[in-house]
């Protein structure tokens, strides 16, 4: 059945049915018990599953990510949370040098069961260290994997795929879009490394993930009324990612934009720039362009923060650049 629901109540729903249907289940990270986490999408997990299932633990992102590999490698399904992703460089080595590599370490005999989330990005005031894009680190990393859903409904079925994989998934949620209102049955399913068709359209692909998915589609409706059509591809899984899809609606459309909110140097979008270039050269009409924030950290100032953000205009100006 289809309900009408917020993002952060799709996660919320997801992690519910997630430990409902295996007890190996567990959720930890900083008031996610007695104070239901920062964002409230663990509220009500506690009175349903306990404290021993549903587990406050110390201020340490370190410690949390260590002990949940040992939970992982032992038996469990733990899913944590790191209240901003900017303290995901505590968990770094935890993450990075233990989930990641357990697998290649132990010859395929061991795997880390994890999903860490954690928000990303701004548009909150929140300032140069509550409001990073690091999702770029992550996909670096082989062994991890990366994800970023931009509706309800793909925060819901997601997270429900993470919770069942075998290995250690980062599910990073936009802090704006903890709000929107979508669709979601949680009868659908959905795959880690597939992209989807947010919007079809012949002249320009725009390719994105997470909030700006938004934004491109309120790009792609006024580029429309100048009679450029724009296809929104939005990858929803970054690492692996769906380069099969993306060369796909490039050959179609002969021209590609790239949009993120992260910065724009050595960012995702750089990645797919550089497969487009080696692999879809022959397809492409015009140089690929990305849209991202400039080489600087969030500001604080709320006018500074509109200044940095990646918007529909900017999005519309580099398509036009591209079809002109």
């Amino acid at each position: 059945m289809t309900t009408e629901m917020r993002y952060v109540a799709a996660i919320a729903q997801a992690l519910r049915d997630g430990m409902q249907q295996d007890e190996a289940v567990i959720v930890m990270g900083e008031d996610v018990a007695h104070a239901g986490g920062s964002f409230k999408a663990t509220r009500g997990l506690l009175d349903t599953f306990g404290p021993g299932r549903v587990i406050d633990t110390p201020i340490s992102e370190s410690s949390i990510t260590s002990a949940a590999v040992g939970a992982a490698l032992t038996g469990l399904r733990p899913v944590v949370e790191i209240m901003f992703m900017d303290f995901i460089t505590l968990s770094m080595d935890a993450l990075v040098n233990q989930a990641a590599k357990a697998r290649y370490m132990f010859g395929g005999q061991g795997s880390v069961p994890m999903v860490l989330r954690t928000p990303h990005g701004g548009g909150l005031n929140a300032g140069p260290q509550h409001s990073q894009c690091l999702e770029a680190w992550l996909a670096h990393v082989p062994g991890l994997k990366v994800v970023c859903p931009a509706t309800p409904q793909d925060a819901y079925a997601l997270l429900r795929t993470a919770i069942d994989d075998p290995d250690p998934v980062v599910f990073v949620e936009h802090k704006a879009l903890y709000a929107a209102k979508g669709p979601v049955d949680t009868t659908q399913t959905a795959s880690l490394g597939r992209a989807r068709i947010a919007r079809p359209g012949a002249d320009v692909t725009l390719v994105s993930y997470g909030a700006t998915v938004a934004t491109c589609l309120d790009a792609a409706a006024t580029l429309e009324d100048g009679g450029i059509q724009a296809e929104v591809l939005d990858l929803r899984s970054i690492q692996p990612w769906d380069k099969a899809a993306v060369l796909e609606s490039v050959s179609r459309t002969h021209r590609a934009v790239i949009v993120h909110e992260a910065v724009q140097a050595f960012g995702v979008g750089a990645e797919i720039a550089a497969t487009l270039a080696h692999e879809g050269f022959d397809e492409l009409d015009a140089p690929v362009v990305r849209v991202a924030a400039p080489f600087m950290p969030a500001p604080f100032a709320s006018s500074l923060e509109h200044g940095y953000a990646v918007t529909a205009q900017r999005v519309i100006d580099a398509v036009q650049t591209v079809v002109a």
